[in-house]
């Protein structure tokens, strides 16, 4: 392929959120993956603090587990936008001189979490007339904060665990009598607006929640007490474009851990059984795969999603969450959902970068006067 038809890809990773590592990992699995014959990949880390930094190969980002402002100010570029005559266009700076001015063709944002997967990041790339890879500012915000979310599912008759919303601002009103009557012992707290497991707990006493609520409250202002549902941990990725998503053959995650923490997910290695595809009935993955498909579009998704379930003894399908970036870390369930029908990851980056595309043609077709 001639060079000029190759597409420069925008990576953008790290981020202002808890998950900053987790995102890292993400974005070097996604450039060594990504077709070298078709995308041709630029490396943005955003810092712990919101700076916006160039990485001019991936041995370069290979050093970095974290970037921080310190560390990079001085050897690495800033990044500043311009959009010009419908072009985007990022502009590098170091010690305050211009290095070079990179048009871009297409933004694949792996970031995780508030700042990235929220729907801030989507809305900058709107505003830059750039396509990026991932669902739209509604989708990613809603996705994002669990309680409207819920209350999304509920209003679509779709099964999600019964929960309380608590606020900072309202400590002294939360009583943990209150919740383990409404909801049970034990009972989940979570962030409202966190991926990962980060800032998750499972209460089983007073003691237990009034030293974990303090946690939970780090990551979020408003944090959902959640009832336990008892089940088999399911997911299944989905992506394509809202009017017609495509689902994965669904993946079990079986913790060996008490729930399927942080820890469990990325720092021990034995933390977990992923079985891909899961051990279920036709039946049983047709109803996943509708579903899944049925959230995608109801929470008005398009480019790419993994849908999280409980899947009880009596056969009962509880949604948990969507998950409207995934990682794709080398134990990443999303990738290797779609590798279990044929799908190889680096194909699968393709497709969705293509799928980004075509969304972006469809929404410029849209009328913006009158």
């Amino acid at each position: 392929m001639e060079e000029s038809n190759i597409k420069k890809v925008a990576v953008v990773f790290g981020g202002r959120s808890a998950e900053h590592e987790v995102s890292i990992r993400s974005a070097k699995n996604i450039i060594e993956a990504l077709d070298k014959n078709l995308f041709q990949p630029f490396l943005f880390g955003i810092s712990q603090t919101g700076t916006w930094f160039y990485f001019s190969s991936l041995e370069e980002l290979n050093k970095k587990v974290v970037i921080k402002d310190e560390e990079a100010k001085n050897k690495y570029p800033t990044v500043q936008f311009s959009c010009e005559d419908q072009r985007p266009t990022f502009h590098t700076y170091l010690n305050n001189f211009k290095v070079e001015s990179i048009s871009i063709d297409v933004a694949f944002p792996i970031l995780h979490g508030s700042y990235g997967e929220d729907g801030c990041v989507q809305g900058l790339f709107q505003m830059l007339n750039l396509p990026f890879v991932g669902c739209s500012v509604l989708s990613s915000a809603i996705g994002m904060d669990k309680e409207i979310m819920k209350k999304i599912f509920l209003s679509s008759n779709i099964l999600t665990s019964p929960w309380k919303t608590l606020y900072s601002w309202d400590m002294s009103n939360i009583k943990f009598e209150e919740l383990a009557e409404s909801l049970g012992v034990p009972f989940f707290i979570k962030p409202a607006n966190a991926g990962s497991s980060v800032g998750v707990h499972k209460i089983k006493s007073k003691e237990d929640f009034v030293n974990q609520l303090k946690d939970s409250f780090l990551y979020d202002s408003k944090v959902i007490a959640e009832r336990f549902v008892k089940g088999r941990e399911i997911e299944c990725s989905v992506k394509g474009l809202q009017e017609n998503p495509q689902a994965s053959l669904p993946g079990e995650v079986i913790s060996n851990h008490e729930f399927y923490s942080y820890e469990a997910k990325y720092l021990d290695e034995n933390g977990a059984i992923i079985k891909i595809p899961a051990d279920l009935k036709k039946e049983e993955i047709i109803r996943i795969q509708v579903l899944a498909q049925k959230v995608y579009q109801v929470l008005c998704c398009s480019g790419l999603s993994r849908v999280d379930f409980f899947l009880t003894e009596d056969s009962e399908l509880f949604v948990n969450e969507i998950n409207t970036m995934p990682g794709f870390t080398n134990i990443s369930m999303y990738p290797k959902m779609w590798e279990a029908i044929g799908i190889k990851y680096s194909q699968l980056i393709t497709d969705l970068i293509q799928t980004a595309e075509r969304q972006f043609h469809k929404d410029t077709k849209l009328k913006r006067t009158f």
